[in-house]
């Protein structure tokens, strides 16, 4: 009889503190519960802001098909963050240094490079308004009708927005990121009536030509460290309404300490390449369907690979 173990590997990670939990469901049937994940979030030890769950290759070319789930149990499209520490996982398991993903959001390219930092092909950007999703056109979706606060003087207006595989709002700002009240902000833009489907709140300052800072809000997770594919969002929505050049590094400014991703919006394909870290923390043994979990002993000697 085919008997399913009841546990299997988990590590938890991070990209520039965006807190990853990778999990390792391959020759399995069966999936990461979302009160798993709720039970996970719970526990401080396991706190986390997206799970990372690896299952066999669906798609002839690919490494693995990758399941997200949010830290509410919901479903997600994109992790930048989270692809890299996969990358990193995967890398120490085979040796291997170039991978192919599939996730609901498509085909994802990666690669770790030898200084240690990752590459991801997070695909081409989606600016129609239908396809973002928006509940109300917009011809031009590089700056759309809304805002936050009093009617003659907004304290968050006009946002730019796209889908980098999963729903993203970029607020332009003349101050500091970390002077805003995003944890209060944050729910109230997510949850808008304008975004069907919810949607990462960013806000991003222009520092330079080909820089920029950003904090997030992310849809299901809530105030994050770090978020990848609002990286991607906010330097493709810089270049697009020519506030910098289409190679941006972006200053987390939530990450501790500070982090930088790079950001390439290649002109031969409109692809998105986000340059990165990832660190491993430590591993253990989860239960996929309850949550329950066992970190590993001796975590300064424990192999690095799932």
């Amino acid at each position: 009889m085919d008997v399913m173990s009841t546990t299997v590997e988990f590590a938890r990670m991070n990209g520039l503190g965006n807190k990853i939990l990778v999990i390792d469901m391959r020759g399995r049937r069966d999936r990461v519960t979302p009160g798993a994940a709720i039970a996970l979030n719970a526990d401080p030890e396991t706190r986390f802001d997206q799970i990372m769950a690896i299952h066999d290759p669906k798609a002839e070319g690919t490494d693995a098909f990758i399941d997200i789930l949010n830290s509410d149990g919901s479903k997600a499209q994109a992790c930048g963050n989270g692809t890299r520490c996969v990358v990193q996982a995967m890398a120490a398991e085979t040796g291997r240094r170039v991978f192919t993903f599939q996730t609901v959001a498509g085909i994802l390219n990666a690669e770790e490079h030898a200084d240690g930092t990752i590459s991801v092909d997070m695909g081409t950007p989606v600016f129609e308004w239908n396809h973002i999703p928006l509940s109300e056109e917009f011809h031009d979706t590089s700056r759309i009708e809304l805002q936050i606060g009093p009617i003659d003087a907004p304290i968050l207006h006009s946002p730019s927005v796209m889908s980098m595989g999963n729903p993203h709002a970029i607020f332009w700002v003349d101050r500091d990121v970390m002077s805003f009240d995003l944890e209060r902000f944050g729910p109230l833009l997510e949850n808008h009536p304008m975004f069907p489907e919810r949607a990462n709140i960013t806000l991003a300052q222009v520092t330079s030509p080909s820089s920029l800072t950003t904090r997030t809000w992310e849809r299901g997770a809530g105030l994050t460290l770090a978020c990848g594919s609002a990286a991607c969002s906010a330097a493709v929505s810089a270049a697009r309404t020519g506030r910098t050049g289409r190679n941006v590094a972006i200053t987390v400014a939530s990450a501790t300490p500070p982090g930088i991703l790079t950001i390439e919006w290649r002109e031969r394909d409109d692809h998105v390449v986000m340059t990165g870290p990832a660190e491993w923390e430590w591993s253990g043994t989860v239960d996929p369907t309850t949550g329950l979990w066992l970190r590993h002993d001796e975590p300064e000697t424990e192999s690095r690979a799932l």
